[in-house]
């Protein structure tokens, strides 16, 4: 995946052609083997790392000037501090496996024109010292890296390194996340899910994707793709499978005879209706010891406008005994359940599945979780929030 950039960005093709050892982890652009000096005076090789601004798999402009550095302190040949870059120090986990000791910091009057610009100032403001001690050293050490970076998406995701939290998003990589029913909640989930670097996503619904669906999902279908009524999995799975390369869609409803489809998840979304077959999911999830959130909506129509409940209700292997005493109904609705309601906006829809996410994301780690909760409404007419059911 990295190999693109290098041939569709003139700034990283020439740093390779000119012999420096540059490499695409994560968001960061890393240039290794680049000497320097330490405080006692010896030449050491460290690695300077950029976040990376992309189109596509074409480079920007560098969006800021400071780079990390892992490896100790520079200093000039007489072993002290170069304090005129100093911006931080510590130990720095920019995720991807990415580390880092030192921040720098040195702006020239017009910025940096491309990468190979940024890159090259500060790999010589490094190695020049070393080189006056050690005649020859060079960050050019025209090296190839054995290996180039297996990522899931088809192009870089720049948006978490770019902003620190590459080390949280790395939380993510090991789910294998079903989502069961893609209509309009299912659909925002998987809109979200697939902006995270986890492993699988597999994709549980036999309806076909219709007009109203449509009006209850994100993007926008042309007229020619509704008339062909693709099974929603399918027609979902082509527009995120142009970013995420971990999309597997089963256009059949769950029941006793594929459940082994399940397999192997690690976490589920349920956007299903009441029914067996949810009953069903439920059972194997909790088999398999699997995490999970379900989700639900509830709207009437009252005295010329709506008001209702949307609700999220977590699972774990660690607290299920709320799921039984209620919480989630199979009975499949009746007038005196609100959650049977048939009516549904895209903009709850999309606030339910925001809901779900952040919940998984809590359970995860990504977010911070003071309450645990494990079941959450949100009234509409009172734009109310509440928690129960704390683990």
């Amino acid at each position: 995946m990295s190999q693109k950039p290098f041939n569709h960005s003139p700034d990283l093709k020439r740093l390779r052609e000119e012999g420096y050892f540059v490499q695409i982890r994560g968001g960061f652009l890393i240039m290794r083997d680049v000497p320097y000096v330490n405080a006692q005076r010896q030449v050491r090789t460290g690695a300077l790392i950029s976040s990376l601004t992309l189109a596509g798999d074409i480079t920007r402009a560098p969006d800021t000037h400071v780079v990390y550095f892992d490896g100790d302190y520079p200093c000039g040949a007489d072993g002290v501090p170069i304090q005129q870059i100093s911006h931080q120090s510590g130990n720095i986990n920019l995720g991807n496996g990415v580390t880092a000791k030192h921040g720098f910091s040195s702006k020239p009057e017009t910025g940096y024109v491309d990468y190979f610009h940024k890159m090259t100032t500060y790999a010589a403001i490094l190695s020049g010292p070393a080189n006056s001690l050690k005649p020859g050293v060079s960050p050019r050490t025209f090296r190839l890296p054995e290996d180039e970076e297996d990522s899931i998406f088809n192009y870089t995701e720049t948006a978490s390194d770019r902003v620190g939290i590459g080390a949280l998003t790395e939380r993510l990589v090991a789910d294998r996340v079903a989502i069961f029913g893609l209509g309009g909640t299912g659909s925002y989930v998987l809109d979200f899910v697939a902006k995270t670097p986890v492993r699988e996503i597999r994709l549980f619904d036999g309806d076909e994707f219709l007009q109203h669906n449509a009006f209850r999902a994100p993007g926008a279908p042309s007229i020619d793709e509704l008339r062909e009524a693709p099974k929603k999995v399918d027609y979902l799975k082509g527009i995120y499978s142009r970013m995420h390369r971990g999309i597997f869609a089963h256009a059949v409803p769950i029941d006793a005879g594929n459940i082994q489809l399940m397999d192997g998840i690690t976490f589920a979304f349920i956007c299903m209706d009441a029914g067996e077959a949810k009953h069903l999911v439920v059972q194997k999830l909790e088999a398999l010891g699997v995490p999970f959130v379900d989700v639900g909506m509830g709207l009437e129509l009252v005295e010329g406008s709506l008001g209702g409940i949307l609700r999220v209700t977590a699972s774990t292997p660690q607290k299920r005994d709320h799921i039984h005493q209620g919480r989630i109904s199979f009975a499949g609705g009746g007038e005196d359940d609100l959650y049977a309601s048939n009516i549904q906006v895209a903009d709850l829809n999309a606030l339910n599945a925001v809901m779900a996410v952040i919940k998984w994301k809590k359970l995860r780690g990504f977010y911070r979780d003071i309450e645990r909760e494990h079941h959450s409404t949100y009234t509409t007419d009172g734009n109310m929030l509440l928690n129960g059911d704390f683990e």
